[in-house]
Parts: structure tokens; C-alpha cells; sequence
């Protein structure tokens, strides 16, 4: 890292600490792509891989020009340019569009066939099963996603699958993609009491929590902290991200802590996609599963005595 000059990173409205010992790159491993002893050995020790130019870019890049184009049908962006440059209308915000993907041959393709379900059958060394709802996303200029683990959106089958994050395009430090917290995964002492919860669970005795669930919010938002600089202190390790290049993917458990960077350009979008992957012999969290997915809806709520 010392032979790289870096930018300022912020992160949901945060300068990031800059210093060595509080941020670092992503350790590429597409030079184990086919090692898949070598990759278990490196998500054990690591909590994730970042696998560069994995993919087809020329792939990848029809399936942005299929999401832009919707993306532009649907008002999104600026007619002024190409839908292809993903250049937002003024105030796009975040657009959260799991819809786009609904039909759309091109990224079924990408996500749900070929050389992506190749690996993760190569790494878990047996059939596997995906999630069907695909999370997909648009962030516009302002801030991104703020730390948290995926466990409590999706922990009521195995606790083994892996989240999938995808860009569809060249995402600079400016654009702002995924970052992990260094082996915050290991911190079960600090993580017990947060990331097994559930955040579409109520307690039915708790009027206050049963009236936000009436409203259609979450009585517990599955938010780990507003604030990335003060969890990396808390958690000790390193902020780690890079520049992303379609073509790349990143690849963690649900146990690993994560956020994004801040989109700081003027007015481009940053398209990627969330998408799960597990060992199709474990079972599966009914929510994300079927034609059309209960998801965080009325049927996915589940009322407790507490």
C-alpha cells in the first residue's frame, strides 16, 4: 500500500481514518481462481474473496446496458446523455430496483448461470442453491450503505451462504464501492448480540414495536452503527476496498462487517447487485426463495413473546 496514493474515503458521510494500520486495499485472488483448496484456505483466513476479472467484462457490460436501459424507461436517468453512462437526473438518491432484474435475460445469465454458479459449486464442493430475489441497486451521489452484516436480512436457514457483490461498470474510489471491515468477522464477542437477531422478528407484547411494524418499518433496523470510523475502532483491522472493474466480484459471509463508499461524483450512478449462494443440501430462508419472494413484506414477519 505504501507504493499507492490513495484519495480521501469517505463513507456514509465520514472521512475515513488514512492511516495503514486503519485502511488498506483488497487482496485480489483471481490468481487461485481454479485453487479452490486455496481459496477456502484464504476465506477462512480472511472472510472474503475478491476475485478481479473473474467474469466476462463484455458480459457484464450487456448486462448494464440491459438495467440502464430500464433504468431510463423508468425515469431514472438524465435523457440528456447515453443510458449506458448512467447519468442520474438530479436527486436520484438510492434507488433500490430489484425489479429491473424481473425478465431480464441478460443478468439471469450473468448471476444465475455459467462461470459465477461455477465457482460457487467449485468452492462448496457440492450442488448448490441461490437465493431468487436479486438485490440490485443504484446509488446516486450522496451517501452509501452504512456498516452492518448480512445475517440478521437472511439468517433463518444455514448460516453458511455467501452474499455475492457484483458492479456493473468501472467503479472508481469517487463512484464508491464495497468495503470490508478486516476480520470483523472474528469478533463474535462484539457481533453475539447484534447479528443474530432478526430484522423482520417483533415482539407482539411490545406495543411500540408492534406499532412500526404496523407502519411497515422494522422494530430493529439491522443497522450495526451511522458511524464506519468509530466501528473501526471498536473492531480493531482495516477499512479494505479497491477500484472496481466489470468483470469483478466480491464474495463474504454473513458474519463479515461491510459497508460502502460514498458516491461522490456529480451525477453518475453506481449499478450493482447483492445476490446469495449456498449449499443446496442446507436449508433455505423462505423469505428470498419462489416466484415472487415474501422478502421483508407482511408475510415475512414473525410475531414472538418476548
Amino acid at each position: 500500500m505504501s507504493t499507492v496514493t490513495l484519495p480521501q474515503i469517505y463513507s456514509y458521510g465520514h472521512p475515513l481514518d488514512m492511516g495503514e494500520d486503519k485502511f488498506g486495499l483488497l487482496r485480489d485472488s483471481s490468481d487461485a481462481a481454479t485453487d479452490f483448496v486455496e481459496l477456502r484456505r484464504r476465506f477462512a483466513d480472511d472472510g472474503y474473496l475478491y476475485m478481479r476479472g473473474y467474469l466476462d467484462r463484455g458480459q457484464v457490460l450487456e448486462a448494464r446496458a440491459s438495467l440502464t436501459e430500464r433504468l431510463a424507461a423508468a425515469g431514472a436517468l438524465d435523457p440528456d446523455y447515453p443510458h449506458i453512462e448512467a447519468i442520474a437526473r438530479q436527486d436520484a438518491g438510492y434507488l433500490f430496483k430489484p425489479d429491473l432484474t424481473t425478465g431480464n435475460e441478460k443478468v439471469q445469465q450473468l448471476l444465475y448461470s455459467g462461470r459465477l454458479t461455477d465457482f460457487y459449486r467449485g468452492f462448496y464442493g457440492e450442488a448448490i442453491r441461490h437465493y431468487d430475489f436479486t438485490w440490485l441497486r443504484a446509488i446516486g451521489p450522496g451517501k452509501g450503505t452504512n456498516p452492518h452484516c448480512d445475517l440478521p436480512y437472511m439468517g433463518r436457514g444455514t448460516h453458511k451462504h455467501m452474499t455475492c457483490w457484483l458492479p456493473y461498470g468501472d467503479v472508481s474510489f469517487e463512484l464508491g464501492g464495497l468495503m470490508i471491515l478486516e476480520n470483523s468477522f472474528k469478533r463474535m464477542d462484539l457481533l453475539q448480540n447484534y447479528v443474530y437477531r432478526d430484522v423482520d422478528a417483533f415482539c407482539e407484547n411490545k406495543p411500540a414495536e408492534v406499532a412500526k411494524v404496523k407502519e411497515g418499518k422494522w422494530a430493529f433496523s439491522g443497522t450495526l452503527s451511522h458511524n464506519p470510523p468509530a466501528v473501526r475502532n471498536k473492531f480493531g483491522g482495516r477499512w479494505l476496498t479497491t477500484e472496481y472493474e466489470a468483470g469483478d466480484f466480491l464474495t463474504f459471509g454473513m458474519f463479515q462487517v461491510h459497508a460502502s463508499l460514498d458516491n461522490r461524483t456529480e451525477n453518475r450512478l453506481r449499478i450493482s447487485s447483492d445476490t446469495r449462494y449456498q449449499r443446496a443440501s442446507e436449508p433455505i430462508d423462505e423469505r428470498w426463495v419462489g416466484v415472487n419472494p415474501p422478502a421483508h413484506g407482511p408475510n415475512g414477519k414473525r410475531n414472538l413473546v418476548c
